[in-house]
């Protein structure tokens, strides 16, 4: 019928040449405008001070949070971007807790497929990364560190030792990371009263969660 497409296509790539921003002319100043600053104080000092100190690729920007392990970079959202900025640092640490487990660090396998055994067990050991460093900088994320675990361990049922094997490597991740510290920042967080006395936030990082 005329105005439609005819049944049965067959979806195809195209290849586009396509520029950056900078290089065009004429395009409206709007779209050429920086990204405004990221507002004070949403990126707490000590978490801004280790992701610093650590050397990585780190980028802000974006929709979506990933490590690259063929490029070796960490890209995160602005915290503005969270409905609650404070938990942007969960997710920062969880990337980067990936980014230590790239082959020119502690070289863990991360060639699992989405959705798979080996994709779930590297996700925990991220997030539970993420855990123990948010708790020895004493960060206290809104969302639960635990729930994110417990969505990953369904698909490693069939493992019994997993869980252990993930926090073992989370706390060698964590070591690694945590070890970047500036002895400043280390003396400053020693200094704080404890942010976290029942032990709860911690605890969400073993394996009694």
């Amino acid at each position: 019928m005329e105005g439609r497409e005819p049944s049965g296509g067959i979806p195809f790539l195209k290849w586009f040449t396509v520029f950056s921003v900078e290089q065009c002319e004429g395009v409206p100043e709007h779209i050429c405008e920086p990204p405004p600053p990221i507002p004070e104080g949403l990126i707490l000092p000590q978490a801004e001070a280790l992701i610093a100190a650590t050397g990585a690729d780190f980028r802000i920007g974006g929709p979506s949070a990933f490590y690259s392990p063929a490029h070796d970079y960490v890209q995160v959202p602005r915290p503005d971007a969270f409905h609650d900025p404070v938990n942007w640092h969960r997710t920062a640490f969880h990337e980067l807790g990936h980014w230590v487990g790239g082959a020119a660090r502690l070289n863990r396998d991360q060639s699992g497929a989405f959705g798979s055994m080996a994709y779930g067990k590297e996700e925990l050991v991220a997030e539970m990364t993420a855990s123990f460093v948010c708790a020895a900088l004493g960060i206290v994320p809104t969302v639960r560190h635990a729930d994110y675990i417990g969505s990953w361990l369904e698909i490693i049922r069939g493992d019994d030792r997993a869980i252990l094997r993930a926090a073992s490597a989370a706390s060698k991740a964590a070591d690694y990371l945590l070890a970047f510290r500036p002895e400043s920042a280390i003396a400053a967080n020693d200094d704080d009263p404890d942010p976290d006395p029942d032990g709860s936030m911690a605890l969400e990082g073993r394996v009694a969660a």
